[in-house]
């Protein structure tokens, strides 16, 4: 697929897919969203495609959405545009999807990587909502996603005074996964992509479901919920593969199916 704002490539059972707007430090237009979604479209028909990993770079992860884009915009016109839509899709991508974040990640790019699965980022990497300084507020998941993760007190003191965490604040809160120096970032990153696509791709997708499950369930609704899943993969092949390799002592070889 052509892309103006991403570069996408493909191996070992990765897909990346870096966003690719330097010169606006990778802000988030409508365009650029709208070429995301298509690619990971793409990516979720690929069946040679077991993980994503999304990055933006060394410099910026993604420094929030496109101003000039919405500036002089009345609330019907945001409305009619009906951005949060790719939003929902990007929520709802059933293959593992891990985030390489370095420098800014504020607003809407704060947005992004925390609707990613897992999140691994740089020692520069800074995360924030400040769109209260624009006489706005989060809009695509910040109250939200950023509550789940850091909690109430944390999170209202983020979007209440638009201020940043660092990536050892971010990892210390609950929000990122681990902290990598900068030069090893991508390398690191590929390689945990690596290890979650090697896994068996059924088991691994309903696995994501079930814990995303837990944000918005009861627990006993969850239990039930994780419970036939549990079940249902003692149907697939790659159960039958994954416990004979065990007892073989040698290494699976999961086919997704």
């Amino acid at each position: 697929m052509e892309t103006k704002y991403l570069l996408v490539s493909q191996a070992n059972g990765v897909g990346t897919i870096r966003l690719n707007r330097p010169q606006v430090l990778n802000a988030l237009n409508l365009a650029l969203m709208d070429e995301l979604v298509r690619t990971l479209k793409e990516m979720e028909r690929d069946e040679e495609i077991r993980c994503v990993l999304l990055t933006g770079g060394s410099r910026c992860f993604a420094a929030g959405a496109d101003i000039d884009e919405m500036a002089e915009a009345s609330s019907v016109e945001m409305l009619l545009k009906d951005q949060f839509a790719q939003w929902e899709y990007i929520r709802r991508f059933s293959k593992p999807l891990l985030a390489a974040v370095s420098g800014y990640a504020l607003g809407g790019g704060c947005e992004l990587a925390m609707a990613c699965d897992m999140i691994i980022a740089s020692e520069t990497a800074e995360f924030g909502q400040p769109e209260i300084k624009l006489g706005v507020m989060p809009g695509a998941g910040g109250t939200q996603r950023l509550t789940r993760a850091v909690g109430k007190a944390r999170a209202m003191e983020m979007v209440l005074t638009a201020r940043s965490l660092s990536a050892r604040e971010a990892l210390a809160a609950g929000l990122i996964n681990r902290i990598v120096p900068v030069e090893l970032l991508e390398q690191e990153a590929r390689e945990w992509a690596e290890e979650v696509a090697a896994q068996a791709p059924v088991a691994v997708r309903l696995a994501k479901q079930s814990v995303l499950k837990a944000l918005d369930t009861p627990l006993e609704t969850g239990l039930d919920y994780e419970q036939k899943l549990f079940f249902f993969l003692f149907s697939t092949e790659d159960q039958k593969e994954g416990m004979r390799a065990f007892k073989e002592k040698r290494r699976p070889r999961f086919q997704g199916k």
